[in-house]
């Protein structure tokens, strides 16, 4: 696969093209200060005098309602949460964006499964930086940048694919390197990421070792420092130089442990799992599921959340929190 770099982008390639960034949370917030500083014209689309207005403002951003920041918008960025696209888009864009314009994703949710139906002139494109958005703007404040894929789901105006690279690279996803996917491969990707491995699958492996030690009457607190608190040290080895540097680091008794008995606990059953979770992803099971779900006020979503924030692995765990200073400390300006 290829890695677009900025010297594949061609100089200038939206120069001259106004961007309006609706949303102001963790992307739409980094999305519009990294723009910003890399010289494009940005308009924050916000409710007026709600907390995304003020915080804008605050960081010396244009800001209007939606439907007027939209209107002479050459580009422009949903970056709302995935069930409030729809809404926003069939009332504050589709009746007053500019013919031509493009409307640009940071994730597929909304068109792999039917949300928004964008207007026939439209671009539709997707800009994914791989990190949340306080690192998306750290990383660009130093200089350097995260990851980011980039696709084009319609190209009207025969400028889809340059837009969408010009935007990546405004926000530093080519100075990170930009890889070209598609809609549909990120959207299906990214869920089953998240609900099989980076949230769901380590949240109840986490949990499950923890309850494990405990019921077979280990002190919780020994069991919160072995599953969940020094997870983190294992997983910054996996991000610094994947399995082969996490096998660097540990010992022989944890290598040997590692390869005889991580299969035993993600098995064959374990996988056919996980490839019934990717299959809901892809025929549509999941997002109905999750429609659904928000549309009737999100009910067993509040319920489950809250038991896993009952869970006596967070009670201990918030206990020895407090007493570590280090997460405590102030976060320097640059942050």
């Amino acid at each position: 696969m290829k890695i677009y770099t900025n010297d594949d982008i061609r100089p200038g390639v939206i120069a001259g093209q106004k961007i309006a960034i609706i949303g102001y949370g963790s992307q739409g917030r980094a999305h519009a200060q990294n723009l910003k500083d890399s010289g494009h014209d940005v308009i924050v689309g916000v409710r007026a005098g709600g907390k995304g207005w003020k915080n804008a403002q605050a960081d010396g951003l244009a800001t209007a309602e939606p439907a007027d920041a939209v209107k002479d918008a050459d580009i422009i960025a949903i970056l709302t949460p995935d069930m409030a696209q729809a809404e926003v888009y069939k009332t504050q864009i589709e009746p007053y964006a500019k013919q031509g314009s493009a409307l640009l994703f940071a994730h597929g949710f909304s068109i792999i499964y039917g949300r928004v139906t964008p207007r026939e002139d439209m671009d539709v494109i997707l800009v994914a930086p791989k990190g949340p958005g306080d690192l998306v703007r750290r990383e660009y404040q130093k200089g350097a940048g995260v990851p980011s894929l980039f696709a084009v789901e319609k190209d009207v105006t025969g400028k889809a694919r340059d837009r969408a690279m010009g935007y990546a690279k405004g926000n530093g996803g080519a100075t990170g390197g930009l890889l070209e996917t598609t809609f549909r491969e990120e959207t299906e990707t990214d869920l089953f990421g998240e609900q099989a491995v980076l949230c769901g699958g380590a949240k109840e492996l986490v949990m499950g070792g923890f309850n494990t030690l405990v019921e077979a009457g280990y002190q919780p607190e020994i069991a919160y420092f072995e599953c969940l608190h020094e997870l983190k040290l294992i997983v910054d080895l996996f991000y610094e130089g994947g399995i082969t540097k996490m096998n660097e680091f540990i010992s022989e008794t944890a290598k040997w442990g590692s390869v005889k008995s991580g299969p035993r606990v993600i098995n064959d059953e374990t996988l056919a799992r996980m490839k019934q979770i990717l299959t809901e992803i892809q025929d549509g099971t999941f997002a109905r599921e999750w429609i659904a779900e928000n549309d009737a006020g999100k009910p067993n979503y509040d319920a489950l959340v809250a038991e896993d924030n009952a869970q006596k692995i967070e009670v201990v765990g918030a206990s020895l929190r407090e007493r570590m200073a280090w997460l405590h400390a102030p976060k320097s300006a640059a942050a």
